[in-house]
């Protein structure tokens, strides 16, 4: 049976992806920081080494005896007080982790970016692959630093170190316990805290099939390409309108413009 490090494997996405691996009947260990709740994780016959993406010295023996690594975990903040956290977890942690799989004799890494790192479509068709964002246009630390780190995995990649890179969407579904910014727009709906929607859009994936796209991607993927993880495009009115049919709540009528 094959060993598989799965990291960040305490959060949401993570542990979709521990869950998905453990069926299909792989060995898993998940790599959680010490101070990180492991409670999504109960009931999974998983490993659970401690350690931090920003210390060399606790990735050695996580991976270890791994034929393959998901690299999921990411600071995921869209606002930090100290940008430069970001930087260190999201952009030092992948060469730091990357590096130490290929020195462990790791098969194979599937990174986890974000659709943040794709470039706007020009012609109204669905932003691709191919589609990679200008830098300089790129808001926030977090998408700065997401995208810094995929051109981190791109380049080991070249370098003949099998990584895969999957881009997922927005997901959406059970364990968003932090949450993430997808999961508190739900839970403000839910809570009557959202008195006016902004005139933008989503897309919207379930998190069972961002899990079964990973799972893909170790698979099948080729090393130094990019896998779109994406369900559906829907407006902000569309999204409120369904969590009003799902919970019987009135969606806020009030429209803001975006930008």
């Amino acid at each position: 049976m094959s060993r598989i490090l799965v990291t960040g494997g305490t959060g949401f996405v993570g542990h979709h992806v521990a869950r998905r691996l453990v069926r299909e009947g792989y060995d898993v260990r998940v790599l959680a920081r010490p101070t990180s709740p492991a409670q999504l994780l109960e009931g999974i016959p998983v490993e659970i080494v401690r350690g931090d993406l920003t210390d060399p010295a606790s990735l050695r023996p996580a991976v270890a005896g791994c034929s393959a690594v998901f690299h999921v975990a990411a600071d995921y903040r869209l606002w930090a007080r100290r940008p430069e956290e970001l930087y260190r977890s999201n952009v030092d942690g992948t060469e730091q982790l990357l590096r130490a799989s290929r020195e462990a004799g790791v098969e194979r890494v599937v990174y986890t970016s974000t659709v943040g790192t794709l470039d706007f479509s020009r012609n109204g068709k669905p932003a691709a692959e191919q589609d990679i964002a200008n830098p300089e246009t790129l808001a926030g630390p977090y998408k700065k630093s997401k995208y810094m780190a995929e051109q981190v995995a791109m380049r080991f990649a070249r370098e003949g170190f099998p990584v895969v890179i999957v881009n997922p969407s927005a997901p959406v579904g059970e364990g968003d316990r932090k949450p993430t910014e997808t999961g508190k727009m739900i839970l403000d709906f839910l809570n009557r805290k959202m008195p006016a929607y902004i005139d933008t859009g989503l897309n919207l994936v379930d998190v069972h099939d961002v899990a079964e796209g990973h799972l893909a991607a170790l698979r099948h993927g080729r090393p130094g390409e990019r896998y779109v993880l994406g369900g559906r495009n829907m407006s902000f009115r569309e999204i409120l309108k369904t969590l009003g049919k799902i919970s019987h709540l009135p969606p806020p009528s009030l429209r803001l413009p975006y930008g």
